[in-house]
């Protein structure tokens, strides 16, 4: 026994012995290694130095870089999901003010109002528990149908409403929601009078914050049968969504659109998915004499699940601004009690929300947040060797593997913080409704963001 026992004795501290030395022959190792590799850093010719690399990539930018390869790569324009990665002016230069002596806040036990009239002079509009709406994220040329049942589901059990996108009509997405919107796509698939009296609104598609008003194609050969039938296209049929709505070949054609539309709802709320440009109040002007119900207007921060980089960094107007001018043109041509303003485009927590309407929106559409929400833990199963994006693409890897029930508690849960926490921010300004938040509740952090949005800045003295 005693023999036994020094021998596992003598075994442990030759053990030891061998992990004591293998540390330090690693240590050792490492240590020559890596003195060796910065004293090339810090000798050798920058036109030979790896920091070369490091100095020009920070210059350029690292996306810069990486998206010329990509360039380099296939000698067409590529394609960036998830929208611009540029940071434009926006509503995180806005602060909310303090209620608290010249302005009481509201008492703890103040109920708060924060419904939603969509349509609001419409024949049939619909109200929402929350200023918050699910975007509009095509079935098959983005989310697959269990996401879309998910995000109609979840969005149902906080009495809100979700968005079809361009996509073919999901009968399962109609049974799911509680509320759906009917984007009247730039295609040829769906748009029927029977899938439109299903629907609680239809909107029309003239452009997107990401695209404008540029058309894209989903070739034959990416359709696969399931989204083909859903389609109802012939083998060989791309999807082909132009750049104009076939029907609008004139400016005064998009009355004629409108007409008919309401004709076919029998008065469901008929409304404009839109980017803001240059030209807003121009084409606020059509759309309103042409009697539409809600515009959803997207900012330059808008994303899509793929559109060319130059659309997504160079072209459009900020999101805050966008709203700005758009609340100050319905206000001033007496349109601000009949058109719904729903603002998009990197809308992502409840203070962008409550921002959002104190400029002068009526409720907000959330999609990439959403997703995040609505994907919650499931984004384990594709990570780390896929992106998160895997659980929720139509035709993805783990596509097959998201559940519907879980993604639409999360995103009702996450919907039932957000609401929640604009309702304190609400009783902080001293007020009981969402309606009565405005920019006066709102200060400036920077120059810029305070003149093109009518906002005091946060240094200048208050007086009475």
């Amino acid at each position: 026994m005693k023999k036994k026992f020094k021998r596992a004795l003598f075994a442990g501290a030759g053990t030891a012995a061998s992990v004591i030395l293998a540390r330090k022959l690693v240590r050792n190792i490492f240590n020559r290694s890596h003195d060796h590799a910065l004293k090339i850093l810090m000798e050798d010719p920058y036109d030979e130095n790896l920091w070369e690399l490091i100095s020009a990539g920070t210059r350029i930018g690292w996306q810069n870089v990486v998206e010329t390869n990509l360039r380099s790569a296939t000698g067409k324009a590529i394609s960036r999901p998830m929208g611009s990665p540029k940071k434009f002016p926006s509503l995180d230069d806005l602060v909310f003010t303090f209620a608290q002596l010249y302005n009481m806040p509201t008492p703890l036990e103040e109920a708060i109002d924060t419904k939603v009239t969509i349509g609001k002079k419409a024949k049939k509009p619909f109200t929402v528990e929350i200023p918050i709406l699910i975007a509009p994220m095509a079935y098959g040329e983005a989310l697959s149908k269990k996401a879309k049942i998910a995000l109609a589901k979840g969005a149902a059990m906080a009495g809100t409403a979700t968005n079809t996108g361009e996509g073919p009509f999901l009968p399962e997405e109609r049974q799911a929601a509680k509320y759906l919107i009917y984007q009247y796509n730039r295609g040829d698939w769906g748009k029927t009078p029977e899938i439109i009296r299903q629907c609680d609104a239809v909107e029309i598609q003239i452009g997107q914050g990401a695209l404008g008003g540029v058309g894209h194609v989903m070739y034959a050969k990416e359709i696969d049968k399931e989204l083909r039938k859903a389609f109802n296209f012939p083998p060989g049929k791309d999807a082909v969504a132009h750049s104009r709505q076939p029907e609008v070949k004139e400016p005064e054609d998009f009355a004629l659109l409108v007409k008919k539309l309401k004709d076919i709802g029998s008065g469901i709320p008929v409304g404009v998915k839109m980017a803001a440009g240059k030209h807003l109040e121009a084409d606020l002007r059509i759309l309103c004499e042409a009697g539409i119900d809600f515009i959803s207007m997207e900012g330059a921060e808008a994303a899509t699940k793929a559109s060319v980089p130059i659309l997504q960094d160079d072209f459009g107007v900020p999101i805050a601004f966008a709203i700005t001018r758009a609340a100050n043109w319905l206000k001033e041509n007496g349109y601000k009690d009949q058109v719904t303003l729903i603002a998009s485009g990197k809308m992502r927590t409840p203070g962008d929300v409550l921002k959002a309407c104190a400029l002068g929106a009526d409720a907000v559409y959330i999609g990439a947040v959403a997703l995040f929400a609505l994907s919650h833990t499931q984004v384990l199963k594709p990570l780390p060797f896929e992106p998160p994006t895997q659980i929720v693409w139509h035709g993805a890897k783990y596509a097959s593997k998201f559940k519907i029930d879980e993604g639409a508690k999360n995103l009702h849960r996450f919907l039932l913080a957000c609401k929640d926490e604009i309702e304190k921010g609400i009783k902080a300004l001293g007020k009981t409704c969402l309606s009565e938040v405005g920019r006066e509740d709102l200060m400036a952090l920077n120059e810029l963001i305070g003149k093109g949005c009518g906002i005091k800045m946060v240094y200048e003295a208050f007086k009475g």
